[in-house]
């Protein structure tokens, strides 16, 4: 790499954490964009001009930051838990700046998608809060495996939407809220739940979940009076990732690291991992890294997470991995799963299935770093969802325990 490419580079990470990208056009780099139909282009118009008044609106502010302030900011620890939050996850932090967002525009009906439940029952808890219809799309897979969730979404009042078709996880359960969107697109607004999708979502979710990013490096300056070294989050679509690195990006010290779903490992084709495992195309209408085949079809993705099972990832990770200035890479199942019970054995924590990923990162990379190295582990949800799929992973529980 010459030294005017990797000032460029570095100028344009700079850029993006200061807000300039992506540009009007909702590019980060050759990454993002809209390629969606026509009769959405007026709706993304809408809430593009919403969304940027509302981020320059100093009351939208504060009553966003007194919302995140009643459901909680999570512990001062280096290991950054989001699993602490109202409903249990990062996710709660995106639901309430869309729930103000659909407010502005008039809207009362909200359409969310959701693979492991979180940003489902976040979508639902906001919906009884602000007082809206709440439909939820979810992967005919994914209600079974997470149904303990499924039955959180009804209690709250949302209608659950099981999707029988393709893989039957999260990749369609978002085809299917698109299509409700183009049918509904005058009353509804489609509240996504990751850092994906056509401009202006990906910029979108990353303001209303960056704090996540901002409190931790103010807390790790706090407890050990230096930034940390590392920063690692797991990586599916990419909302919690890109909440905790984005206040990083500037800081060239802090290295970056997303952990993707490696599944039964990226050499055999059952895995999760776009960055590491795809090429460049087109998704959910942004353009990034997809898994695809010869053709630019989408191929099915697989993990053990039901939140990581998504064949593609957010434009702005695919502008860091392409820039160079994060690293992504794959865990695979049995990775995760033994992180998972490292935690749970060392700490009494049970984490999502999720966060293992970026807990077995953070074991791989530990190493490298050195023995006197600082690293910020995202645990972006809690794992009570997932206590079924690790019982019968481990062997407490049979496939019987699908029947309760």
């Amino acid at each position: 790499m010459t030294a005017a490419t990797s000032a460029d580079r570095g100028a344009a990470a700079f850029a993006s954490a200061a807000g300039l990208v992506p540009g009007p056009d909702g590019h980060f780099g050759r990454f993002g964009g809209r390629f969606v139909p026509e009769a959405l282009i007026k709706a993304l118009d809408e809430l593009d001009a919403v969304y940027r008044h509302a981020m320059a609106d100093e009351a939208f502010q504060v009553e966003f930051g007194r919302l995140l302030r009643e459901v909680g900011t999570g512990a001062r620890i280096l290991l950054k838990r989001e699993d602490l939050n109202h409903t249990g996850a990062h996710k709660i932090r995106n639901v309430l700046g869309q729930a103000l967002i659909t407010q502005r525009m008039g809207k009362k009906r909200i359409i969310a998608e959701t693979g492991a439940g979180q940003h489902g029952v976040a979508s639902a808890t906001a919906a009884a809060l602000f007082g809206f219809e709440c439909v939820v799309y979810m992967g005919e897979e994914d209600t079974r495996r997470q149904a303990l969730n499924v039955a959180r979404m009804e209690m709250l009042g949302a209608t659950v939407v099981p999707v029988a078709h393709g893989s039957k996880t999260l990749k369609d359960a978002m085809n299917e809220a698109l299509r409700d969107w183009v049918a509904n697109v005058e009353t509804t607004h489609y509240l996504l739940g990751t850092a994906a999708g056509p401009h202006p979502f990906p910029a979108m979710v990353r303001d209303f979940v960056r704090g996540i990013g901002v409190e931790a490096r103010a807390q790790c300056l706090d407890l050990t009076g230096r930034l940390p070294d590392a920063v690692c989050a797991c990586v599916g679509g990419g909302s919690n990732a890109i909440g905790i690195f984005h206040a990083f990006i500037p800081d060239s010290s802090v290295a970056l690291y997303g952990f993707e779903a490696g599944g039964d490992g990226v050499e055999t084709g059952r895995h999760a991992a776009a960055i590491s495992g795809g090429g460049v195309g087109v998704l959910h209408g942004t353009r990034s890294f997809v898994l695809q085949n010869e053709d630019g079809q989408t191929i099915e993705s697989h993990s053990i997470s039901a939140g990581l099972d998504y064949p593609g990832v957010g434009p702005e990770h695919a502008w860091l991995a392409d820039v160079g200035r994060a690293d992504y890479q794959s865990v695979t199942d049995r990775e995760a799963m033994d992180a998972f019970a490292l935690l749970c054995r060392t700490e009494g924590i049970i984490p999502a299935i999720e966060s293992a990923h970026a807990l077995a990162g953070a074991v791989r990379v530990a190493p490298q770093l050195g023995p006197d190295a600082t690293i910020i582990v995202n645990l972006s949800g809690r794992g009570d969802k997932d206590v079924t799929t690790a019982g019968k992973w481990f062997g407490i529980l049979d496939d019987a325990a699908d029947a309760q």
